[in-house]
């Protein structure tokens, strides 16, 4: 927990200096007294660490691709502050059971990006599964700033900003029809949480620039 905080505040203090001013809208629509399901779209490859912070006190899990955990030292790193490995190829039942568990009976809630990708806008269904089994709702967010390495030292101001919690039925059947229905609640939460930021504002997938 110590470690959480100081890491917290090093990464505050640290990308304050960078890339400028940090805001926060709506963290009252946050389940005060329950965990719950993050989601954003994925936008850069530190999205949970913003996520992190503007939901703190919360503290939080999130997957990571296997790959990461490859490095000894990176892998102390990231499981300390809440990673655990999921292999994008093949998920198993383990990589559901997991965060299901901590939801349940733990006391750190989840983020996760239901389009599992930086470079793809379709949603998945994990989250809602996660959501369904876990009975915990689903609270998306979008991330407005650099979505670029470089980007961060040209000191653009980053917005993150939280909708209204979705409820899952946990007594419902998760047909295709269903999961289409939720999925168009949650994409159609971005889209109103992006353009209550800044309504001219579009991602650009960096990938998709260079080709």
């Amino acid at each position: 927990m110590l470690f959480y905080r100081f890491i917290r505040v090093f990464t505050v203090t640290f990308v304050a200096i960078i890339n400028g001013r940090v805001t926060y809208l709506h963290k009252e629509r946050l389940p005060k007294n329950e965990n719950y399901v993050l989601v954003g779209p994925h936008r850069s490859w530190w999205d949970p660490v913003w996520y992190a912070m503007a939901a703190y006190p919360k503290r939080f899990i999130f997957m990571a691709k296997k790959e990461l955990f490859k490095n000894p030292a990176l892998r102390a790193l990231i499981t300390t502050l809440g990673a655990f490995p999921v292999d994008r190829r093949n998920v198993g039942t383990d990589t559901i059971k997991y965060p299901v568990n901590e939801l349940k009976n733990g006391d750190r809630s989840l983020i996760m990006f239901p389009t599992g990708s930086r470079h793809s806008q379709k949603l998945k269904s994990g989250s809602i599964l996660i959501a369904k089994l876990s009975k915990k709702p689903i609270v998306p967010a979008v991330y407005q700033g650099p979505v670029k390495f470089s980007h961060l030292f040209k000191r653009n101001n980053t917005t993150i900003n939280f909708g209204e919690p979705i409820v899952i039925d946990p007594k419902a059947r998760l047909t295709d029809e269903k999961i289409a229905e939720y999925n168009q609640k949650i994409q159609e939460s971005f889209d109103a949480l992006d353009k209550e930021i800044n309504p001219n504002w579009v991602y650009i997938d960096p990938k998709a620039q260079k080709k």
